[in-house]
Formats: C-alpha cells, structure tokens, sequence
C-alpha cells in the first residue's frame, strides 16, 4: 500500500513505494497506445482515424508526466532523477542501485517523451495529400504540411530505435544484472535499504485526475481549432 509520508526512510529489505499509481498508469497506458498508433499506422485504411485519436492521446500523456515531473511524488519529479554529466559517470563507474530512475534511466525518459511529443505535434500537421490528414493541417501552407509530415515518418524511426535501447536497458537488467524493473512498475514497489517512500495517497491521485485531465483538455482545445 502506498503512505502518505516521504521523510523516513525504510529499514533494509524492506518494500519501498517507488512508483505511484499515475505514473504506473501512465507508463502502460502509453506503451499500449505507442504500440496501438505503431501498428493503426501500418495498417492504415479505416484504421487511421483510431491512428488519430491514439496520437491525441499519447500527446495528452506526456503533457499530464510533464506537468506531473513538477507536482507528482518523490520520483516521478524530474528534480529526483535528473542528473549533471558528473553524476551520471559517477553512476555508471559505482554501479550502484538507486530508487526510481537511476541518471541514466533518466536521459532515456527525457529522450523517449521529447520523441513522442514531436511526433505527436507534428501528426497534427501531417498528411497524405489524399484521403488522411492532421486536423491542423488546413491552418498551415502545403510546404509546411509537407515538411511536418517528413518529420512526423522520420521520427517514427527515432522513436523505434529509442524504445528499442529502452527494452534492451531492461532485458540488461533483467539477465546481467539480476534486478527486475518491470515489476516495479506494476506493483509501485522496489525491495531498497533506506530509501525514503513516495506519497501514493488519494490526495496524490485526485492531483493526477485534475493535471490529467487539464492535459486532455488543452489537447481537445487544440484539436478543434
């Protein structure tokens, strides 16, 4: 179960809530949509809008995880585990184990939400010049729709390659070096010596629902222009 402190640390051995319910929900519901506008968009036909209403979606999540990197709990805020380059190679010659995201972990984040917002931005704009287009995509000029609509495919090919590193970060993890991060990121909870827990209250929960739906809400307005 989640507590509603974050100032004393767990004895050793111990279950620590790391990961909160909106952030667990985030991340699953984003890999799900990811994969969902990836194969919508191979597929194509009747298939494109679900395409549409998929990339609005994903853009509203990663509005909501970045409006909630400053107000969610311990770790999901990006002044946790966002780190200088001098911590970053201090981690990668210490090895060691920290709670969340580890600095490395972090630039992968950082990384992976910047490609999903350019392609979800840009697939407002993009079109086919036939059938399909973004529902932005009257209020620019053709040459711009056109160049959006390269970035928008050229991304994709980005963003596959980013969450190809992401996976083979976790299977490394996973079978070098013994520690299961998938888990995790479905119970909350991460086995640490001393590491202080994150609120996973409802109070945390009704502050998620209300940036999330402030994230779905400027993304509708949007749409609609």
């Amino acid at each position: 179960m989640g507590t509603a402190s974050e100032g004393r640390g767990a004895p050793a051995g111990a279950p620590v809530r790391v990961w909160d319910l909106p952030t667990r929900l985030f991340h699953w519901l984003l890999a799900a949509l990811a994969l969902f506008s990836f194969v919508t968009a191979k597929v194509g036909g009747a298939w494109i809008q679900w395409h549409f209403y998929s990339g609005y979606t994903i853009v509203s999540l990663v509005l909501f995880r970045l409006l909630w990197g400053f107000a969610g709990s311990r770790y999901a805020r990006f002044a946790t585990f966002l780190k200088g380059p001098r911590e970053i190679v201090a981690f990668v010659r210490s090895g060691s184990t920290v709670a969340g995201h580890n600095p490395l972990g972090a630039l992968s984040v950082l990384a992976i939400l910047a490609s999903l917002l350019v392609q979800g931005t840009t697939g407002l704009f993009a079109t086919d010049d036939i059938v399909n287009e973004g529902p932005l995509a009257k209020l620019v000029a053709s040459p711009t729709a056109a160049i959006l609509t390269r970035v928008h495919r050229w991304n994709e090919w980005l963003l596959l390659v980013l969450v190809g590193l992401h996976l083979a970060a976790v299977l490394y993890y996973l079978l070098v070096r013994r520690r299961n991060l998938i888990v995790p990121m479905l119970t909350g909870d991460q086995f640490l010596a001393g590491a202080s827990p994150a609120r996973d209250d409802r109070s945390m929960r009704l502050r998620a629902a209300l940036l999330a739906g402030v994230a779905a809400g400027l993304v509708a307005y949007v749409v609609n222009l």
